[in-house]
């Protein structure tokens, strides 16, 4: 086996199962299965209204409302097809809906951790956008209270149902790469003075806001690294030290990992990319979205030959059908969630010292 401890090595197998997850039996009978209550707090976050979107043309679940406190933020909202139709309600209102099953949590980022930590003191599943906050203690309380009362905390990290980096789990699982010894990860893009100005408060600048994605995917792989180096610059005209310019460089015993985020780089998006080296093979995803990737093998291994070739991938859904879907299978009691609390505590304490930010 490579240098995976055995939680690692079985948690990475959880992942690659993902696709496989069996049906309800109720399902398996041709009966459907009854929709879940869900409802959504927040339109602030960059993601709300494609998470609406998605609640609303799937099957598994029935929207019972919508919760926006700012007055300017629901005004805006409501002129948008995205939420036509949805009933508008308080937070108290939506959370003591009947029938009320989860919540997603798709406020400003401050927001995001009260909000989710009110929603399961309610009894409520969550799907919880990301960051996870600034504080540690806030993230992992809310974990604890969510474990201890068996709920589901769902985070809205993008790539985890990506099948390219499915195919990396997979191979993972598979031991396809062998020991991996780097991995390098690029997330960016460019932003314009408004958008800036909307995450100035946040002192993790370009990696809590948007390397955050592949961070999770970095820990996936290698887990919680011994040590995190950041290195935080801003580059920007504005003058306003924010920092957009981002590097951290993760330590393992036989392992190093890279992941640059900058919110100046021209065309970032396209350039987007996660690359696993292992004694065995290299796997290579870029874009991200839409996933493409190149593999180099030693030898063959499956479906896949000897040294390099392309991976292409069926034309995705929706960015988040897959999120949500694994979410309904959770909540109707069909799988165990892969990601555990123990994982996406690792993570948010990488984030955090990643952006040079205290985990006390």
């Amino acid at each position: 086996m490579n240098i995976f401890s055995r939680r690692q090595f079985l948690h990475t197998a959880a992942l690659a199962s993902l696709a496989t997850v069996p049906r309800a039996r109720a399902q398996d009978k041709g009966t459907k299965p009854a929709k879940i209550r869900i409802g959504q707090i927040g339109t602030a976050h960059a993601h709300a209204s494609g998470k609406m979107a998605t609640m609303r043309k799937s099957e598994e679940y029935e929207i019972v409302g919508i919760v926006e406190p700012d007055a300017e933020l629901r005004a805006k909202a409501e002129k948008s097809a995205t939420y036509q139709g949805i009933p508008w309600m308080t937070e108290e209102q939506l959370l003591n809906t009947p029938g009320l099953q989860a919540v997603a949590v798709e406020t400003r980022i401050k927001d995001l951790v009260p909000t989710a930590t009110r929603c399961i003191a309610a009894g409520k599943h969550v799907h919880l956008d990301k960051p996870g906050g600034e504080s540690r203690p806030a993230f992992k309380q809310l974990l604890d209270d969510a474990t201890r009362r068996k709920l589901t905390v769902q985070m809205g990290y993008m790539f985890r149902y990506n099948p390219a980096f499915t195919l990396c789990f997979r191979l993972l699982r598979e031991e396809a790469l062998g020991e991996i010894f780097s991995i390098d990860a690029q997330m960016s893009k460019l932003i314009g003075a408004a958008e800036r100005n909307v995450l100035l408060p946040y002192r993790g600048g370009s990696m809590y806001e948007l390397g955050c994605h592949v961070i999770d995917a970095v820990v996936t792989v290698l887990g919680r690294p011994d040590k995190v180096t950041p290195h935080m610059r801003s580059v920007s005209a504005l003058g306003d030290g924010w920092s957009d310019n981002d590097l951290a460089v993760f330590d393992y015993p036989r392992a190093t990992a890279t992941v640059r985020s900058a919110m100046v780089e021209v065309e970032g998006g396209t350039r987007r990319n996660f690359i696993v080296c292992g004694t065995k093979g290299t796997l290579a995803i870029q874009p991200l979205e839409p996933a493409a990737a190149r593999l180099a093998l030693a030898a063959p291994h499956g479906e896949f030959k000897k040294g390099y070739q392309d991976v292409t991938f069926p034309k995705p859904g929706g960015r988040y059908d897959l999120d949500f879907a694994d979410l309904a299978k959770v909540i109707r009691g069909e799988k165990a969630f892969a990601f555990t609390p123990e994982h996406d505590l690792a993570v948010q304490e990488t984030l955090l010292l990643s952006c040079g930010l205290p985990l006390s």
